[in-house]
């Protein structure tokens, strides 16, 4: 659970997940599509990062029945777009009206995202979220999402580098949100 006033204890993940949220609606997604677009991002990055530090693998192309299956699934899915956010295309699909990145190849449940990112943030999320808005609004939706994950990368909370980092809580500072656009 995060803690209070300044001392807002957690990990990277959710703190990108809501920031990529704020950026995703300042782009005119509504907040179910933006939250689930947000999770993505925090997974695409968490699997780049699990890569770089050696903890993880790319999955090798296999060529058999699994790579058959994943077709035919693939063939019968909804239509796959994608939406680019903060230096990621994420694959989405359209389902009724409603846009969601994918999570496993399916449509990524909206309520499950938001949870992850209450149940982090706890009381400090009307705050953090304030002031990732405020930043958001800061400037015009374009230069927000083409410079977004450098910004955050000047508020994230620190961690110790590698592996020792993976998971770790850090300080999320509200005045390097505020000042970020500086």
């Amino acid at each position: 659970m995060a803690g209070t006033g300044s001392d807002i204890r957690v990990n990277r993940a959710p703190v990108l997940t809501l920031w990529a949220a704020v950026v995703a609606m300042r782009l005119g997604h509504d907040w179910d599509a933006a939250i689930t677009l947000g999770r993505a991002v925090a997974g695409s990055s968490a699997r780049v990062k699990a890569k770089a530090i050696g903890i993880a693998e790319d999955r090798p192309e296999s060529g058999g029945l699994r790579d058959e299956a994943d077709k035919l699934r693939q063939n019968r899915a909804p239509a796959r777009n994608t939406v680019h956010l903060l230096g990621r295309d994420l694959p989405v699909v359209e389902e009724k009206g409603k846009i969601r990145a994918l999570d496993h190849d399916k449509p990524a449940a909206p309520r499950a995202a938001a949870s992850y990112v209450e149940r982090a943030l706890g009381k400090d999320l009307p705050t953090v979220r304030q002031a990732m808005e405020d930043l958001a609004r800061s400037m015009p939706p374009e230069e927000l999402n083409r410079i977004g994950f450098r910004l955050y990368e000047t508020f994230r909370p620190e961690v110790p580098p590698g592996a020792r980092g993976w998971g770790a809580k850090g300080v999320l500072d509200l005045e390097r949100i505020r000042t970020a656009a500086g």
